[in-house]
Parts: C-alpha cells; structure tokens; sequence
C-alpha cells in the first residue's frame, strides 16, 4: 500500500481516531496535519534453528510479545517522513494508530523504541495466521538480520534505542493510540537527517508467555496511521537594497572660474 496523502478539516481528536481511513487535513490552530501509511514494516521472529530465518514483508500482520511456545516476536515500521513534510518544518504533535486484531493474552504494554539501523522487506508472505512467519528472502529483516542474508544486526533481535518513545496498554481487539512528546522528538530528527530515519520497533511484554498482539501492517485494509501536526517554517525576507543616488555634476566654466585684475594695481590682466 502507498503512502496516502489527502487533506481534510478536522480536529486533531477525531483525527487520531479516525486515522485508520487515512485521511489528512491542514491547518490546526495555524499547524498543519498529515497522516500517512508506513513505508515499510515486518517482523523480527526469534531464530530457532530448526525453522531458520524467518520474515513476513508482504504478509497483512506483525507481531510483539512473546508466543505461547516461548518465542519471541519484534514488529517494525518506518515512514517516509522526509518526503511527506517540507523540510524545515517543526513538529508539534505526533501519534500512531494501529489496529491490534488477535490477541492470545490479557492486556499487556506494549512500546515503541527508535530503531537504530536501516533494515529491508524482501518478498517472504506468511500464511495463514502469520505467527510463524515464512522462510527469509533477499533483503528480508529477520531476527539475526537487517538485510537477509548479507548484513546482520549487532545485537540479535535489532538494534534499538532503550529510551522508551511511548507506550500502551494494548487489551482486547480494536484501535490503539501511541502518542508522546519523545515520538515528536524522533519525528523531527527524522525530518532533520532523514538518513537517520529508520523508524521503530514494537516490542511487546516478553517477561513471560503467552503475550503476544497481532497487529495490522501497511498491506491490510487496516494499516497503521502516524499523525503528524507541523508548522511550516517561515522564510525571511530579503531587505531591499535602496540604490544611492549618484550627484548631479556642475558645469565648470573656465571664464567664471578665473580671477580678474580690473580696477586692481599691480595686477596684468591677461584676459581682457
């Protein structure tokens, strides 16, 4: 699924709970807001050697929390943000919707950290429930690999940031909402050095099993929806430049200039 851009009016509360529609609209209270679909997202499943590397870049779920058999699972995503918002801009709000469709567990946190390091989407599709994940392809991020089977993460599992961008208690079935004043900051180190931007990670409640949320990815009919409030910045003007006048010159006249010696002793006048 493309990035969705399409501007409405809206309050910023009807918007954030409205994000799944993919709507967007400009101008709150003098910001304008935005909600795009992610650019890319898959999950991290835990490496067990008999199944080998897996990943689901094309399939409609991610996951985060631990399985009732004890294997961890690490969701990802990223957005386009560089290109969806002028550049200079500032951030004032951000929040991402995301629609929890399977649980088997009773609420549980569930937090997004920046992520570290780029990572890729091959063209693995996992079937059925997508709890298991489907073998790696080229590209593919995996729970050893950011880009299967070339580079590989420096800590198993992904290379995050341990501040927590923001949190939620994630229960039964629906809509939920992360929103904090860390994610504007990401989002606007994001916009600043998009090089940087690799978007976050999802991790679920692994202290204990069964924990698990299944989450709706950028190719279901229910994606994930960051909103984001932002000013423009405002150029400054260029003075202008008054043009100084240039003198107008006098006329020098040679018989006027000169002195005379008329009625004058001692003095020879030579211009009579």
């Amino acid at each position: 699924m493309n990035t969705q851009l399409v501007y409405i009016r809206r309050t910023l509360v009807p918007l954030i709970f409205a994000a799944a529609l993919g709507g967007i609209g400009p101008s709150l209270a003098g910001g304008e807001i935005i909600n795009i679909n992610p650019s890319k997202d898959n999950t991290l499943y835990e490496f067990v050697p008999v199944d080998g590397d897996r990943s689901n870049a094309l399939g409609i779920h991610l996951f985060a929390g631990m399985t009732a058999e004890g294997f961890i699972r690490r969701g990802v995503l990223a957005f386009d943000i560089a290109g969806s918002i002028p550049a200079g801009s500032t951030i004032t709000s951000v929040s991402l919707s995301m629609n929890m469709s399977r649980t088997i567990s009773d609420a549980r946190t569930v937090e997004l950290h920046k992520l570290l390091a780029d990572w890729g989407e091959g063209t693995s599709n996992a079937n059925a429930m997508e709890g298991q994940g489907a073998p790696a392809t080229p590209n593919d991020a995996t729970w050893r690999h950011r880009f299967y089977d070339t580079i590989s993460w420096l800590m198993l599992g992904g290379d995050f940031s341990g501040t927590v961008s923001a949190s939620v208690w994630v229960d039964d079935i629906g809509q939920y909402v992360w929103s904090s004043a860390q994610m504007v900051a990401d989002v606007q180190s994001w916009l600043d050095n998009p090089s940087n931007n690799f978007g976050w990670l999802v991790l679920g409640d692994e202290s204990t099993i069964p924990t698990s949320k299944r989450f709706d990815t950028r190719e279901s009919t229910i994606p994930p929806v960051l909103t984001i409030v932002y000013t423009e910045s405002t150029p400054t003007p260029t003075p202008t430049v008054t043009p100084t006048a240039t003198p107008t010159p006098i006329p020098f006249f040679a018989s006027a200039a000169l002195p005379t010696c008329r009625h004058r002793r001692g003095c020879v006048d030579r211009h009579p």
